[in-house]
């Protein structure tokens, strides 16, 4: 209250806004205070600033200065000369005032130092040892503080959602002094308000602007000439709740009962964007709604799966003023040495040099995407479908290849061949009524439904925690099993490749509908499980898993000498009998009598002599 021009300072900083766009792009600027406090841990004396960018709603409106670590408060010390101190430190990397910020968010390699007791620690476990040290003196301690991102939803164009808002900025009349009625919502009445629908953008700005329809109304409080916002609404806004009119597209209000049986949804797929942005808007949309009485959930999503993202070559040349031009793959060519190397890339159309951008994120911006629609006439949609899911973890990054492509291609081709194959063999409606839990098989029937089952169980347990890459894979090693069958004319033979295709099928139709569907007609497995959409997902026989035999390694002398087919039922006796008899053992010990037979149950046999 003594300094009029630190009042001065803080009256000035009250007109500043506070969003976070306003305070990035705002100078930094303080004064001090004219006093010092103990620091809890050190004791040593810490000015006291005062600064246009600390928020009173931040903690307790005071915050300690961290500016060997932070962007904000490093140009506010440098500006002012107060001491840098550092406190994070990486091995190997020199003092830099363009990097030692950013050592701060170094996952792996930030250590402390110039901390006392505290230093010599990975920065994250410091922040716990500071904390409960503090939590110790009683001074403090941690807390978790929520804020929703500053969410600007407004866009100067004509495709969004009107912003329902009447600008009356007084009387009309020449020489009224009338102050207006200010910015009016417009009454509920007139809701919803609605886009003009004759509008074309030319280029030229938001055509609302210009649409005297539109444009002018009278003022909802005082009736004189005021003017609609044109502005229009994120398309965030929209996103962050309209999937709950899915569940009830014909409810007379926002949402209905029909909302709360469907939701929450039971699981939210989408890329690192959505996980940060629209996530967020979703949730904050969904707990207003449930104040609003609309909903009786609190989440919106049960479980979140965060996409990787399809990388893809990217080529460009440069201008004289180093303004970039990217060319799409398919404009370039490559000349590769004859171990498959690139060696000289040159554009088509006038044979001159082009530069290798690296593999980066598919986007327009580098012309390096892949048009679906090229694509899709070339190979099908399912191709498309299955090289996307089998290029890796789904959770994880993937480059698009188009020999990989070429090999999701084949893969469906076999598919295809087998099954007219299959076909011509006998009805799979009729083999699918084929009852497996009587009767005796040949070994290599039970072999192929031992393998079908088990590739099953895995299939089935990677679609559920979401592993799809492995479910084609495993979907190969299906199709593998069935072509290296050799079967007979008998029923069952016949019948237990229908019933390994017939899986196959069922565990590809999420990946590739259009060819498991109509391999499914034709097939005539329709008729016994109803169409693919509707048919019941396979099931494990845990019959099938069950081996007459087992193949064990033989071991001699701890080292791999083969391997010893034994039943499943031997006991020990009957296992060390069968090694003893294999003609690795009689050929290695000529005659010498073992020392000793080691069997692990399952997995081998060692002989020791």
């Amino acid at each position: 209250k003594g300094n009029p021009t630190l009042a001065a300072f803080i009256e000035e900083c009250k007109k500043g806004g506070t969003t976070e766009a306003e305070l990035a792009l705002r100078e930094k600027a303080g004064l001090p205070l004219g006093m010092t406090v103990k620091h809890p841990i050190t004791g040593d004396t810490v000015p006291v600033w005062v600064g246009n960018y600390v928020l009173m709603t931040y903690g307790d409106g005071a915050v300690m200065g961290v500016p060997a670590h932070d962007e904000r408060d490093f140009a506010f010390a440098k500006k002012y000369g107060i001491d840098i101190l550092q406190v994070v430190h990486i091995d190997g990397e020199h003092f830099s005032y363009d990097h030692w910020q950013d050592w701060y968010t170094d996952k792996q390699r930030g250590i402390t130092i110039n901390s006392g007791n505290f230093s010599g620690l990975h920065h994250k476990v410091a922040v716990d040892a500071i904390a409960a040290a503090l939590q110790t003196l009683r001074l403090g301690g941690k807390k978790t503080t929520w804020r929703l991102r500053d969410w600007g939803i407004s866009r100067q164009r004509y495709w969004g959602t009107p912003i329902p808002i009447i600008h009356c900025d007084g009387s009309s009349e020449p020489g009224a002094e009338a102050p207006g009625c200010g910015s009016v919502p417009v009454p509920e009445k007139d809701l919803p308000v609605l886009l003009p629908e004759d509008l074309v953008p030319d280029g030229s700005g938001n055509p609302l602007k210009h649409c005297a329809s539109f444009l002018n109304v009278a003022c909802p409080q005082c009736g004189k000439p005021a003017r609609r916002e044109t502005d229009t609404m994120d398309t965030f806004v929209d996103s962050a709740w309209y999937y709950m009119r899915y569940t009830c597209p014909d409810g007379a209000t926002m949402v209905d009962a029909s909302n709360d049986y469907w939701m929450p949804m039971d699981q939210y797929i989408g890329g690192i964007e959505h996980a940060v942005l629209h996530l967020l808007y979703a949730r904050f949309w969904t707990k207003v709604m449930r104040d609003m009485g609309l909903l009786t959930f609190d989440e919106p999503f049960t479980k979140l799966f965060t996409q990787g993202m399809l990388l893809h070559d990217c080529y460009y040349r440069e201008d004289a003023a180093g303004a970039k031009r990217w060319f799409y793959p398919n404009e370039v060519l490559i000349e590769q040495d004859d171990k498959g190397r690139p060696i000289r890339t040159t554009a088509k159309d006038d044979g001159l040099p082009v530069l290798y951008g690296g593999t980066e994120k598919m986007s327009k911006s580098k012309n390096n995407v892949v048009e679906p629609r090229e694509f899709i006439s070339k190979f099908g949609a399912d191709t498309a479908r299955a090289f996307v899911i089998f290029s890796g973890p789904p959770d994880q990054s993937a480059i698009w290849s188009d020999s990989g492509a070429e090999g999701a291609f084949r893969f469906l081709r076999r598919v295809w061949n087998f099954g007219f194959k299959l076909n011509a063999i006998n009805s799979g409606a009729a083999c699918a009524r084929f009852d497996w839990s009587t009767g005796t098989f040949y070994k290599e029937i039970k072999a192929l439904r031992f393998e079908i089952h088990t590739v099953l169980k895995q299939i089935d347990f990677d679609y559920q925690r979401m592993q799809y890459n492995t479910v084609v894979s495993g979907s190969m090693k299906l199709l593998n099993a069935l072509e290296d069958f050799k079967s007979d004319t008998t029923d069952a033979s016949t019948a237990a490749l229908h019933e390994g295709f017939n899986i196959l099928l069922r565990c590809l139709y999420p990946v590739t509908p259009h060819i498991a569907h109509a391999l499914w007609v034709d097939l005539g497995y329709d008729k016994q499980h109803g169409d693919l959409l509707d048919a019941p997902w396979p099931q494990v026989d845990a019959n099938a898993l069950q081996k007459d035999e087992i193949e064990l390694m033989l071991q001699i002398n701890g080292k791999l000498r083969g391997s010893v087919t034994v039943s499943a039922a031997a006991d020990k006796a009957t296992i060390e009998l069968a090694a003893l008899a294999t003609e690795a053992f009689i050929k290695l010990a000529g005659g010498a009598v073992p020392k000793k037979v080691i069997v692990v149950p399952g997995r081998l046999v060692n002989i020791v002599f």
